[in-house]
């Protein structure tokens, strides 16, 4: 029987609903990465499991084969701390700078944090994106890099390799032009495959629900993080999710400059409540599965010490350096006090939206603040598209705060004049209501 023909019968049997073997999926990503079926038959077979999903044995199999299809970054780890590497992922949201964060701290704790990041396409920068912003950093890193940085830094944030699981790059390009994006076993086995390779001990899945999530249906990501957590265990990679809102910004910026700095000021501890508290709540999960503290609230004030103490601050100032941005530059961005838009890129003009009523603030639309930045610059409409780091929104006030008319709420950065619906757009995006609200981005913990 031909390879050929075999994958036609493969897509029949997913067709009609039946399940595939093992040996059947990992010849599936053999042919995918030897180019030997077409295009138009990988789009078939990823469309049948769209439709007829695949079950948790299936959707584990197919992560180990699309892992196997490369190089497996855990294999080069030193014995003296591969049982320390740990990292997260999140499924990306609006104002989205915990890695920044999290991944120094999490290295002054003494773990080591070999993350692996994308750009975006839509919204406002991915983490890349976000790092790029400042003069002098280079996402690209060799392998052998990686492991110095690690070694002597203990975090290093990058973007992917050609060898690291090359299966994904060929399956999520299809995916994106067949309509198969949101298939669930796909999704897991795309966000795994990258991070098991990475030979964790622990990860955390930081899984977003919302207006400015992939999803606003709640049942959905509940059913995506249960998936995720539950195939990252059988993987023997403790896993950890969190379900957490979307609706709103995380922490108080937007775009790709303005999070750097944001994302600065939480490591000099001067951070807002909704970054922090995604911060010490995924870091003090970390630390406790890697086994450095007795429980994730032990982790968790660790963490925040690490924000307050300067260690955190410190890591990544040598990580940044360590990825190409000049010596003085890092420590002028880093340092107390100091003027940091000496050293990244500033918008040159500033628009206030004000409320129009008096209350406590309840929401700021996330999806609104997104769609504003990325139509002036800060985001992608096309991939490869140039962005413009200084753009993006300053939120002033934080939810549950209380507000009075006139007060100013948002500060948009703009490098070009605005349409008059820009600040139409961001004033409807508000929402103040009477009583006092209480807020927490975590909806959801799951470990299994």
């Amino acid at each position: 029987m031909s390879a050929n023909h075999n994958i036609v019968s493969l897509i029949e049997r997913k067709r009609n609903g039946e399940r595939w073997t093992n040996e059947e999926i990992q010849h599936i990503v053999t042919a995918v990465c030897r180019k030997s079926i077409q295009e138009s038959q990988i789009g078939a077979l990823l469309m049948a499991v769209r439709l007829k999903d695949m079950d948790t044995e299936e959707t584990v199999a197919l992560t180990t084969s699309m892992i196997n299809s490369g190089r497996v970054l855990g294999d080069l780890w030193p014995d003296e701390w591969r049982h320390l590497v740990v990292d997260k992922h999140s499924t990306g949201g609006v104002g989205d700078k915990v890695s920044l964060v999290l991944a120094p701290a999490l290295a002054a704790c003494g773990l080591k944090v070999p993350m692996i990041s994308g750009r975006s396409l839509g919204h406002t920068g991915g983490t890349l994106d976000k790092l790029e912003s400042i003069p002098g950093y280079n996402v690209i890193q060799s392998t052998d890099a990686v492991v110095r940085i690690l070694n002597e830094v203990g975090c290093c944030i990058v973007g992917q390799t050609e060898d690291l699981v090359p299966a994904d790059r060929i399956i999520y390009g299809i995916r994106d032009v067949t309509a198969t994006v949101d298939s669930i076993p796909l999704i897991v086995a795309s966000i795994l495959s990258k991070k098991v390779a990475e030979g964790l001990r622990a990860l955390v899945l930081d899984i977003k629900v919302g207006k400015g999530a992939m999803s606003s249906n709640e049942d959905t990501m509940h059913r995506l993080a249960k998936a995720l957590v539950s195939t990252g265990n059988r993987l023997n990679t403790k896993t950890t999710g969190f379900l957490t809102s979307m609706n709103s910004p995380i922490g108080k910026t937007v775009g790709n400059a303005l999070e750097v700095a944001e994302a600065i000021q939480c490591l000099q501890g001067q951070g807002s409540r909704s970054l922090v508290e995604l911060i010490t709540k995924q870091g003090g999960q970390l630390l406790s599965d890697a086994q450095l503290t007795a429980s994730s609230t032990d982790g968790e004030r660790r963490i925040a010490e690490s924000l307050t103490d300067g260690s955190a601050l410190e890591r990544f100032q040598k990580m940044i350096i360590a990825q190409g941005v000049n010596s003085k530059k890092a420590e002028e961005l880093c340092r107390k006090g100091a003027d940091i838009w000496t050293v990244l890129p500033k918008a040159d003009m500033v628009s206030n939206v004000i409320a129009t009523t008096s209350g406590y603030l309840s929401e700021i639309d996330a999806l609104t603040c997104a769609n504003v930045c990325r139509d002036l610059g800060a985001g992608r409409t096309m991939a490869g598209q140039a962005l413009d780091f200084a753009v993006g929104l300053e939120i002033v006030k934080e939810l549950g705060d209380f507000v009075r008319e006139g007060d100013v709420i948002i500060k948009l950065h703009h490098t070009r004049p605005l349409d008059p619906n820009h600040l139409d757009r961001l004033r409807d995006s508000i929402s103040v209501d009477k009583c006092p609200v209480e807020y927490s981005l975590i909806l959801e913990q799951l470990t299994s």
